[in-house]
């Protein structure tokens, strides 16, 4: 029964993980762990939480 509990907890995380995903790119978010993944250009791996600052300089 305890392998029944186990294997439901870790079906809800994922699945949530994956509604999670799934609201962030339906609203429009490129990356979805970037704080400004809504400004961002889809280059985060160099973003450094910097996006809102290169847009405005460029």
């Amino acid at each position: 029964m305890e392998n029944y509990i186990i294997i439901a907890v870790v079906i809800l995380i994922i699945g949530l993980a994956g509604l999670y995903i799934y609201k962030a790119k339906k609203s429009g978010r490129k990356c979805i762990g970037c704080p400004d993944s809504k400004n961002c250009s889809g280059s985060c791996s160099s973003c450094n939480s910097c996006c809102s600052h290169n847009s405005s300089t460029e």
